[in-house]
This record gives C-alpha cells, sequence and structure tokens, in this order.
C-alpha cells in the first residue's frame, strides 16, 4: 500500500474513532464532502472540493463538470426514505463522480451514513464480493436491481460495531484495488 493510501485509511479510521462521523451532515452534497475532506486533507490539495475536469472510467464518462453543481442539487433534493430510493441516489451520486480522487471510497460511507441514519441499517461490507459488486455498480446506471439485491443482502443493525465499520473501510479500499502491505 502506497504511503499516501495507508495515511488516508488511517484518517478513514480516525474519522470513526473521533465520532468526526457525526458531524458530518447526512445525504447532502456538504456532507459527502466533509468526508474526503477529513480522509484525503493534506494528501491532495483538491480533497473534497467538487471537481471541474471531466473524468472517466473504463469507458464511462461520469458527469460533465459543467453541470456537476446543478446535478449535485438534483440528487441532494432525491427521495431517502427507504432502502430503493436511498440506493437510487447512490447510484446518482455514483454517475456524477464529483470529486477528482476517491470516490469510491467516499460514497460507501456517504451510504452508510444514510442506511443508518434513515434505516438504522449499513452494509457489511466485508462480506460483499469485490467483482459482483463492481459488475453490479456498472450496471446500476440501467438496473440498479442487482446492486439493491447484492447490498441488501449484506446489510446489518450492528451500525456501532468498530470491527464491521473498519472492516468495510479495509474493503473499500480493496475495490479500489489496494492491498495492505503484508498482502504484497
Amino acid at each position: 500500500m502506497k504511503n499516501i493510501d495507508k495515511e488516508s485509511l488511517e484518517n478513514a479510521y480516525r474519522l470513526f474513532d473521533s465520532g468526526d462521523i457525526n458531524k458530518c451532515e447526512v445525504g447532502t452534497t456538504k456532507g459527502l464532502k466533509q468526508i474526503p475532506n477529513y480522509v484525503f486533507s493534506g494528501l491532495y490539495n483538491f480533497a473534497g472540493e467538487i471537481r471541474t475536469k471531466n473524468i472517466s472510467k473504463g469507458g464511462f464518462r461520469f458527469a460533465n463538470a459543467l453541470y456537476l453543481n446543478e446535478i449535485l442539487v438534483k440528487i441532494e433534493q432525491m427521495p431517502e426514505s427507504n432502502f430503493e430510493e436511498i440506493i437510487a441516489k447512490y447510484v446518482e451520486m455514483n454517475i456524477a463522480h464529483p470529486f477528482m480522487e476517491g470516490n469510491g471510497r467516499t460514497m460507501r460511507i456517504w451510504l452508510d451514513m444514510l442506511l443508518k441514519t434513515k434505516l438504522k441499517k449499513m452494509v457489511n461490507w466485508q462480506f460483499v464480493d469485490k467483482t459482483l459488486y463492481l459488475q453490479a455498480m456498472e450496471r446500476s446506471p440501467i438496473n440498479d436491481l442487482e446492486l439493491r439485491t447484492l447490498l441488501n443482502t449484506n446489510l446489518t443493525d450492528e451500525i456501532n460495531n468498530r470491527e464491521i465499520i473498519f472492516k468495510g473501510i479495509e474493503q473499500s479500499y480493496y475495490y479500489e484495488g489496494y492491498k495492505k502491505e503484508d498482502d504484497v
């Protein structure tokens, strides 16, 4: 694991251990920006800032930077009263991909905070298969049923279990291709 990734992982742990996660607004763009600002602060000079450049990944072009602020307002206004609505909002935020770096890791924390606040649940990410998750995310702009099914199967009501939270953060880094030093 590169030093920058190790530092951001430690910052992610600290976000929860310090209780600072509870200071982040839930379900809002402001709250979303607070997460990478904390996790990547000092590592990227653009941490927590909405991107101004267009980006793509694997041939998929994310929301045009020119319209990103308007898109984020619309996403923020989306309903979030049940699991299906929350996942729809998560999918739209993924399509927006508002940051230059750390979108996936940031949005998974954001999703769990939404689920925790609205439904008293969160995803137990350590049991969500990387390949199945990435495939479901890739197809989710067309149909989010696969993603909803995968995540719903792995919901837990142990929302304050430190081990589940930290294993989830580690899994989030694994989804992005990072490995622990002892795994290399």
